[in-house]
């Protein structure tokens, strides 16, 4: 099996290169449009104060949804001069993670979770602390942008003190008119595939074609190319889009399943 002849959009930002060299060896030929940039916060003083809470132990346990949120808190005490206290503090409290990516940063640090959501989504979090006794708990939260109050509401509802942190942002990493450039390309024909990995690349996409006028076009063109979603979450924002993912791993949410996947299902 092989990806000859297929042409696959890939709108990964963090591991563009690397997702764009797995498909060309398998003989895809990418079109690569990295749609979102991650930025850290413009204002550092609320993180770096919710790191001095975590490390004199205010913390009870600390919430974790993504691996980017656990790597970019552990440069934001590098770079403030605690990283040995707030990781030493990470060792006492009890940490929950929402998937395997936020497990890997952490495993990287020399850490490793005492909880894992039972389904990678704020569902399954809750679900997994739904089950554990909350009141009196102070629970750190690292949100990701645009993350809603869901978790932190049922925590209040549970007796559980919140403390919410967020550490990073998204910022467009390419020009309008590339994004627009794919969007033709997809209306035309001349795309096979799209291979989203986050939400954050469905919205962008959308707010660009809305603001060009070219919702009709998207959405046409979002009916005959084929998608993929790297997990449950993504594919979720896929159908609130109105689209359909043709590939979404059962199991696994890294990049070398998600291969796999659209290898067996697209490959020739």
């Amino acid at each position: 099996m092989s990806l000859e002849g297929r042409r696959i959009v890939v709108p990964e930002t963090r591991a563009l290169d690397l997702f764009a060299s797995m498909l060309e060896r398998q003989g895809a030929t990418t079109i690569r449009c990295p749609l979102v940039g991650i930025r850290d916060v413009e204002d550092a003083a609320p993180v770096e104060a919710w790191l001095h809470r975590l490390a004199r132990g205010d913390f009870d346990d600390v919430v974790f949804y993504t691996g980017e949120g656990v790597s970019r808190l552990l440069d934001f005490a590098d770079r403030t001069g605690i990283r040995a206290d707030v990781v030493a503090a990470l060792r006492e409290v009890r940490k929950v993670v929402r998937g395997p990516k936020p497990t890997g940063a952490l495993r990287r640090a020399g850490l490793g979770p005492d909880l894992s959501a039972a389904a990678p989504t704020t569902a399954g979090l809750i679900g997994t602390l739904g089950a554990l006794p909350l009141q009196g708990r102070r629970v750190g939260i690292q949100l990701y942008p645009e993350a809603p109050s869901t978790l932190a509401d049922f925590l209040l509802s549970r007796g559980a003190g919140c403390d919410p942190v967020l550490c990073y942002r998204y910022a467009s990493e390419e020009e309008d008119d590339a994004v627009i450039e794919m969007i033709h390309k997809m209306a035309a024909g001349e795309v096979d595939l799209i291979a989203f990995t986050s939400t954050p690349q469905i919205r962008r996409l959308q707010k660009v074609a809305e603001a060009a006028g070219l919702q009709a076009m998207l959405q046409g063109a979002m009916a005959t190319t084929q998608i993929a979603a790297v997990g449950p979450v993504t594919a979720e924002a896929v159908e609130k889009a109105g689209w359909l993912a043709a590939v979404v791993p059962a199991n696994s949410f890294h990049l070398k399943p998600f291969m796999a996947e659209i290898v067996g299902v697209f490959g020739r």
